[in-house]
């Protein structure tokens, strides 16, 4: 039986012993290597804490080691939360006083940077030292048999309205029903060989990973600089034979716009995935072009339905100005879409609909936010259009209608969140954080759809450059505003707040 990712990797191992499962710039594992480094890890943990169902924190670059350390997590019974290395100290203490967690898990070449953060964290496990460590077989099974699927698996960090990051809950049970329907949609098995851009922290790294593990693929960690430079980008691609890749779109239109696909071919790549932002269609019409016999798909969905909840594969021409559907539901995740008054919007054959915000249902769902039990009773809710018995649904937020086929259009946001660079973004966050910073008397940020920009607009004694290099020490790099404008005075709405919109029309 099939409780969670641990059964499915320990399977695996003993089918391909010698396969190489992941392969980052120092390391090529095998299934076997894996395995048994992350049972070690997961002896260590319980053998100096004895407990289950705890958050254990990782903080360690995108690497090997890194997947070892979350594995070793699974392994020892409790959960993991993966720290971007170059997150802002402040975001790392929310995180921890959210979770309230006492144990971190760093390498050697991190662990002067953890050190320097002086945080309030009661015990540092060091990876190369657990790694010393015999493996416990029998604890091991004991701790997975007495596991049930619907516990925690790891807890994904996204931003928050107020500022404080809010902790999305993912269980073994959505984990494992959403690898399994992208197996079978994008037909992912041993010949797959997947190159993985997203980071740990971010909800579309579950895709390749995990299906890696359950399907006995190999993932190769691609350098982060090689998006810097697209020609190379390619040739790494090339030299290992990567037939498959999941990137955000951002990432897809750096290697388009540069003509890259120009000059090199792409032999080996035979399906490009992308999500986490809208594609533009005139750079999607450049990869369709240069790989005319590619499958290319547009995957949709929030970190709450683990990754996605909705999947369009390009099946037809698209002009330069159309948009790229998001398709319909993923088997095993159903979608509804209302209006605002509950009311079920359903498709009409060969007629557009009505917008609405979209609904998520099933085994994908997330179980809520880590002791937020305001944001989950606010997000997660009774299926409106369910009278007769318990059935949670979760708000994605999202603004939606079915065009004439019956796919789904993505329209915007409902609130102010968005998504930049592949990133779910909170507004309310920045403006937090900006907050901090000496000589801001106020703040707004707004998201310039058009030109895909951040825009902070201000009040205070602080000049733009002084306000940008500030910026650079508290926000992450894709939070960071792009453009900065000081005003003399706020715009204000009629119940006294900051005006949004008029904002948003503002030529600068």
């Amino acid at each position: 039986m099939e409780k969670s990712i641990i059964d499915i990797i320990n399977k695996k191992s003993k089918e391909l012993p010698e396969k190489e499962i992941f392969v980052d710039s120092k390391r090529r594992a095998t299934y076997k290597e894996f395995v048994d480094n992350s049972k070690t890890i997961g002896t260590y943990i319980h053998n100096k804490t004895k407990e289950t169902n705890k958050p254990i924190l990782i903080f360690i670059d995108k690497t090997v080691n890194c997947l070892e350390a979350m594995i070793g997590t699974l392994y020892s019974g409790n959960f993991y939360t993966i720290l971007d290395v170059k997150s802002p100290k402040n975001r790392i203490e929310a995180i921890i006083e959210n979770l309230e967690a006492n144990i971190i898990i760093t390498d050697k070449k991190n662990q002067k940077k953890l050190e320097d953060l002086k945080l309030n964290i009661e015990k540092v496990f060091i990876y190369e030292e657990m790694l010393e460590t015999e493996i416990d077989n029998e604890k091991l099974d004991k701790i997975n048999y007495e596991r049930i699927d619907t516990d925690t698996m790891y807890i994904l960090y996204t931003s928050g309205s107020t500022g404080i990051p809010k902790g999305v809950v993912i269980s073994h049970k959505a984990v494992l029903s959403y690898i399994k329907w992208v197996k079978e949609t994008f037909e992912i098995n041993e010949k797959t060989v997947w190159g993985s851009q997203t980071p740990f922290y971010f909800s579309m790294s579950i895709t390749d990973v995990f299906t890696t593990m359950l399907t006995g693929a190999t993932m190769y960690i691609i350098p982060k600089v090689n998006f810097s430079f697209p020609i190379n980008l390619i040739k790494y691609l090339n030299e290992n034979k990567i037939n498959t890749i999941y990137w955000v779109p951002s990432a897809l239109c750096i290697v388009a716009n540069l003509g890259a696909l120009k000059d090199v071919k792409l032999p080996y790549l035979k399906k490009v995935l992308f999500a986490g932002e809208v594609m533009p269609t005139k750079q999607l019409n450049m990869w369709v072009k240069a790989l005319p016999n590619t499958m290319f798909a547009n995957l949709f969905g929030p970190t709450e339905t683990t990754d996605i909840c909705s999947y369009y594969i390009l099946d037809k021409e698209l002009k330069d100005t159309d948009s790229v559907p998001i398709g319909k539901h993923c088997n095993n995740c159903g979608l509804i879409i209302i209006n605002e008054k509950g009311e079920e919007i359903k498709y009409s054959e060969n007629e557009e609909s009505e917008s609405g915000e979209l609904l998520a249902r099933g085994s994908f769902l997330a179980s809520g936010y880590y002791k937020n039990e305001e944001k989950t009773k606010q997000a997660f809710i009774q299926n409106p259009i369910n009278k007769c018995y318990p059935e949670i649904v979760y708000k994605t937020g999202d603004i939606v209608k079915y065009d004439k086929t019956g796919n789904i259009i993505y329209i915007s946001r409902k609130d102010y969140q968005i998504k930049h660079m592949g990133y779910r973004i909170e507004l309310g966050e920045i403006e937090k954080n900006i907050y901090s910073i000496d000589g801001v008397t106020l703040c707004c940020t707004i998201y310039d759809d058009e030109n895909k920009k951040i825009v902070l607009y201000y009040q205070g004694t602080i000049v733009e450059n002084d306000l940008a290099k500030s910026a650079e020490k508290i926000l992450l790099p894709y939070m960071r505003p792009n453009e900065i404008v000081k005003l003399q005075v706020m715009p204000y709405n009629a119940n006294g707040k900051i005006d949004r919109k008029e904002l948003k029309t503002w030529k600068r």
